[in-house]
């Protein structure tokens, strides 16, 4: 049985350089789902059509639950009565849902068609962006763009990550993000220029120009923030672009730090007599490669979230986990100090320190699952009581209305 999609009604305004159809289009592209067609007369009796109303902007999660759920029509509340924005259906009702579409009129003389609201779907948690957030189908208007742009965005964030990308680079990154859909670059544009960054901080550093070299990383990071956002706001994250981008993330940390302490024996021979910087190097090094182990191990036996999900006193600590940007505040705090050895050396025991912690997580959730049963992230249970009020959830999901 085919699936197809029509779009009804749709707003000419485009967010972030794309109508509602179009983004609607790309979303289901990118999983194979369905194709589109612009006359609901073309279809077979047995085929499947996904309907959309075009005037609303819906969130990438709802868009494929809908295309997975049969038999289903959306509705929103809206002045106190429920209107249908979208739906499943077969061909043969295609024409009676179209009808019912920003309709206030319920779908109840549709046999075997079940209706559903936002508040009754379980997709809150978005594993990928390692946070809850409610989903989202919104009217589309001229008033309402940069409202709705900058909803887009903060849905695109992650949600626990460190706390440089967290709260630092949202605002300077929504800007390139923008200015980037204005230009037309893609995120792979940024991502190549982001390796070309990653290249000059590590030759900088292993010259002992250390300013210069900071300037690099830190200009590298925002931009490792924005081809991720650019990529999920106009929906065209690639398979070549997800690896290109996480290898180049993977690889580059433990290059950099290598690359500062040859730049100390090159331009600061009078520091670091008091350690090997040898064995400084390794204990990073170790640690790091240590630490992503202990992530991957960790996702592998819980079968799909990250260690840094499983409890807020784990998402709190992505904020300040030794990865890169936090490593790169203790490296711009001794270049600052005059000492680039000392901020080596803090880069080494807080990674170390760092991946024991991790490490010990990792045996917690070991001896948890052998007596308690399967792993569950605490970003399941945001309905619990023991998480109302919580700090947590105002820091790491979109739940505002928890009291």
């Amino acid at each position: 049985m085919t699936l197809y999609t029509y779009i009804h009604g749709e707003c000419p305004e485009t967010i972030w350089g794309l109508t509602s159809g179009q983004r609607i289009e790309r979303v289901l592209k990118t999983s194979g789902e369905s194709t589109r067609v612009d006359d609901l007369s073309d279809l077979d009796r047995n085929d499947s059509v996904l309907i959309f109303h075009g005037g609303y902007l819906f969130d990438d999660r709802l868009i494929q639950y809908l295309a997975t759920t049969p038999d289903m029509i959306l509705q929103l509340e809206r002045e106190g009565k429920k209107v249908a924005v979208a739906a499943h259906v077969s061909a043969e009702l295609a024409h009676q849902t179209l009808a019912m579409m920003g309709e206030t009129s319920g779908p109840g003389d549709l046999f075997g068609v079940k209706t559903r609201t936002l508040e009754t779907l379980s997709i809150d948690f978005q594993e990928s962006l390692r946070k809850s957030a409610p989903p989202f189908a919104l009217p589309i208007s001229a008033e309402k763009k940069r409202d709705l742009e900058q909803r887009l965005y903060d849905w695109s964030y992650k949600g626990v990550t460190d706390l440089i990308t967290k709260w630092v680079w949202p605002l300077p990154a929504r800007w390139v993000v923008g200015q980037c859909v204005r230009f037309g670059l893609r995120p792979n544009h940024i991502t190549f220029i982001s390796l070309v960054l990653v290249i000059m901080a590590g030759v900088l550093f292993a010259r002992g120009q250390y300013g210069w070299g900071l300037l690099a990383g830190w200009v590298m990071t925002l931009l490792d923030t924005v081809d991720g956002k650019l990529a999920r706001v106009t929906v065209t994250s690639s398979r070549f672009g997800h690896y290109f981008d996480h290898v180049i993330d993977l690889v580059h940390p433990p290059v950099w730090y290598v690359l500062w302490g040859h730049g100390l024996e090159i331009s600061y021979p009078g520091g670091g007599g008091w350690f090997s910087l040898t064995a400084l190097l390794w204990c990073i090094v170790i640690g790091y490669v240590l630490g992503r182990l202990i992530e991957g191990l960790f996702s592998w036996g819980s079968g799909g979230f990250e260690i840094f999900c499983w409890h807020p006193v784990d998402s709190y600590f992505r904020l300040i986990t030794g990865r890169r940007n936090p490593n790169l505040i203790l490296l711009t705090a001794g270049v600052l100090l005059g000492r680039p050895d000392l901020g080596l050396v803090a880069v080494a025991f807080w990674t170390v320190w760092t991946s024991l912690f991790l490490l010990a997580r990792l045996c917690m959730a070991g001896w948890a699952r052998m007596t308690r049963g399967p792993l569950r992230s605490w970003f399941m249970d945001l309905d619990k009581d023991m998480y109302k009020g919580s700090l947590a959830v105002r820091i790491f999901t979109r739940h505002e209305c928890l009291p």
